[in-house]
């Protein structure tokens, strides 16, 4: 596949452009209804979708086929991220209309350092062409290791990273509006929203480490991996406030991922031997998401939607509008 600096630069164009209108359509702190999060999911799916039809079209079906099997993983596995999201929101007592400017600044960091696992991924690949078969022997242990810890859940107070980050950086005990940061008394302090994001920015990277060699077993062009990423990165702020509140409902996801990670690992380990077709690729990867999901929400049938929960917490408070007034007239004492 020659893909021309042109259409690199367009695409990260046509990327930022849409992180630009939705930090525009979200720059007041506020709850997301769960009519605007179906609305912006189909926008963002819609514009994933649209991007893969573009490749089919201008570079052949195959192209198009590696692409939606990476956009496909690549949002399935998105959605094990969103949980853990809503577990850590839970965690740190964050109110809803503070966490779209966390999760906005979380896809952002997570758009970056994709792109230079991406990119290491793919200078690994072309120098020492036996690495796939170490990405497919990871895939198959983290496929089964999923399988089995599938009822196991993580719990964000009891973090290691969590706990480094409180030891080193001094934090306040309250939220003051959106902010990361606030000066107390002279002294810099992050406020807990930072280290909320710090803790979804590390767990994103964790998630990175499985779903970066799961695209490269179906494809092995890095504009393929990069875009597919992205375009399914765009949407996951949306599709947190779809179904955060609906996470005990999916009890066969982590089943369904456990499988399509075997799947595509066992495929990459057999890619010299068995060349399995793109699209029936594909097609097993719906299949079995589908099943998944459809079979949970069957056996959960009647259960009603509610926020996660998760114990121990932190219960954290938002300070009143006169403390933080005081931080800002402070503020404008200093200057």
């Amino acid at each position: 596949m020659d893909v021309s600096a042109t259409l690199w630069a367009a695409t990260i164009g046509l990327i930022l452009l849409m992180l630009a209108v939705d930090l525009f359509a979200h720059r007041h702190a506020s709850v997301i209804s769960m009519k605007e999060a179906a609305l912006w999911s189909t926008l963002w799916v819609t514009l994933g979708v649209g991007f893969g039809v573009y490749l089919w079209l201008d570079f052949g079906p195959e192209i198009g086929q590696q692409y939606f099997s990476g956009f496909v993983i690549e949002k399935s596995l998105a959605v094990d991220n969103v949980f853990i999201w809503a577990l850590i929101f839970a965690a740190f007592s964050v109110p809803r209309e503070y966490q779209h400017r966390v999760l906005f600044l979380g896809v952002l960091g997570a758009l970056v350092f994709r792109g230079i696992f991406i990119a290491a991924g793919a200078v690994l690949i072309k120098s020492f062409g036996w690495i796939l078969y170490l990405f497919a022997a990871f895939l198959i242990y983290t496929g089964i290791k999923m399988l089995i810890q599938r009822n196991e859940h993580f719990n964000p107070a009891e973090s290691k990273f969590l706990k480094a980050f409180q030891r080193f950086i001094p934090t306040t005990d309250r939220y003051y509006g959106q902010r990361l940061f606030v000066r107390k008394a002279g002294v810099l302090m992050a406020t807990p929203l930072l280290a909320v994001l710090a803790l979804v920015e590390f767990t994103d990277i964790i998630f990175a480490v499985d779903s970066i060699p799961a695209i490269f077993a179906v494809t092995s062009e890095p504009f393929i991996v990069f875009a597919a990423n992205a375009f399914a990165l765009l949407g996951l702020r949306a599709m947190y406030f779809l179904l955060s509140d609906l996470i005990h409902r999916f009890v066969y996801l982590k089943v369904g991922l456990s499988f399509i990670l075997v799947w595509v690992g066992i495929k990459l380990a057999l890619h010299d031997v068995v060349k399995v077709p793109t699209l029936l690729s594909l097609g097993i990867i719906v299949a079995v998401i589908t099943i998944a999901i459809v079979a949970s929400l069957i056996k959960t049938k009647g259960q009603t939607a509610h926020p996660a929960e998760v114990e121990p917490k932190f219960a954290f408070e938002s300070a009143s509008e006169e403390e933080i007034a005081q931080l800002d007239k402070f503020a404008k004492r200093k200057k």
